[in-house]
């Protein structure tokens, strides 16, 4: 199972013709993802490494007979537009990779994808990765990378950051944990897919017994995944971290949607929350590997 990717997801490249969709491409198809085709108007009829290439997200869904996913490598301008265009026709999940996307083409993006009923990450996103199934995205960088850090097994991965999704990954690995699905939901403030949506996913999944979160201040992401847990929507362990202790009001952390304001999504208040519910909160970045194979050993 795992989520949002496996062997048999069929993807589609938005802007496969370009330097950073072709490498991530071959990252993909390295990885074992079936990439079926690719979309770059005006070049139509080409080919990128074995790939065809259409003009329209359309021709493409048409011509391979449906696809499962689109991931988006264009400019923040043009995002947008890629996006809607996957949305129009109806691929169940496209994922932006792209940063710098202006808020009002993510709240017009999110407003089709609702009327459309498909869904997106990001942006502002490294994608997600099902280990030894599927990638989407850059997750790992290239593919014997993302072989040798990530090993298989059933802890689920969410987080709000892209370095700490695979540092996440990493070290739980390093630690004997093996590992279903990574997903780094985007750094912005407004986003498609959050963590409370990734951890219904991971509720759902049965492959997956725990999760691992690496959160932060700003937002109500954690709080709502809390939430989740006092209401029994979230039964299974949450293990988590929130960077940003050390952050003051209007002082933004790293990420866009990382930002304290009027004394909401703070750090103290998302520990808080969290370990109200009963998720195992971690002081430091580093406690989190043990912690997650003490909450294993104590579900066996």
């Amino acid at each position: 199972m795992a989520i949002l990717v496996n062997e048999a997801t069929r993807v589609l490249v938005q802007g496969i013709t370009g330097r950073e969709g072709r490498a991530r491409a071959k990252l993909m198809r390295e990885y074992g993802t079936t990439v079926v085709a690719g979309c770059t108007p005006g070049r139509g009829g080409e080919s990128i490494d074995g790939v065809p290439v259409y003009d329209t997200v359309l021709e493409a869904a048409e011509a391979q007979g449906g696809l499962d996913a689109s991931v988006i490598f264009v400019p923040a301008p043009l995002v947008k537009d890629a996006a809607l265009e996957a949305i129009a026709a109806r691929i169940p999940l496209t994922v932006l990779v792209g940063d710098r996307v202006p808020v009002w083409d993510v709240l017009e993006i999110s407003r089709a994808a609702e009327r459309a009923g498909v869904r997106f990450l990001g942006p502002n996103t490294l994608g997600c990765l099902s280990v030894g199934k599927g990638v989407l995205g850059m997750i790992g960088g290239r593919a014997d990378s993302a072989r040798a850090w990530f090993a298989p097994g059933r802890v689920g991965v969410a987080s709000r950051s892209g370095g700490m999704t695979s540092s996440t990954g990493y070290y739980l690995s390093r630690a004997g944990v093996g590992l279903s699905t990574l997903v780094h939901v985007g750094g912005d403030g407004i986003i498609g897919l959050p963590l409370p949506d990734v951890a219904r996913l991971f509720e759902a999944d049965s492959e997956t017994d725990c999760v691992a979160m690496f959160g932060e201040i700003g937002g109500s992401q954690e709080e709502r995944v809390a939430e989740m847990m006092a209401s029994g929507e979230l039964t299974k362990p949450v293990v988590a971290f929130i960077g940003g202790r050390a952050a003051t009001s209007g002082v933004r952390f790293s990420h866009a949607g990382a930002i304290v304001e009027g004394g909401r999504g703070t750090h103290e208040g998302k520990v808080a929350a969290l370990r109200e519910v009963g998720a195992v909160v971690v002081e430091t970045f580093d406690a989190l590997p043990a912690a997650v194979v003490r909450v294993l050993e104590g579900r066996r």
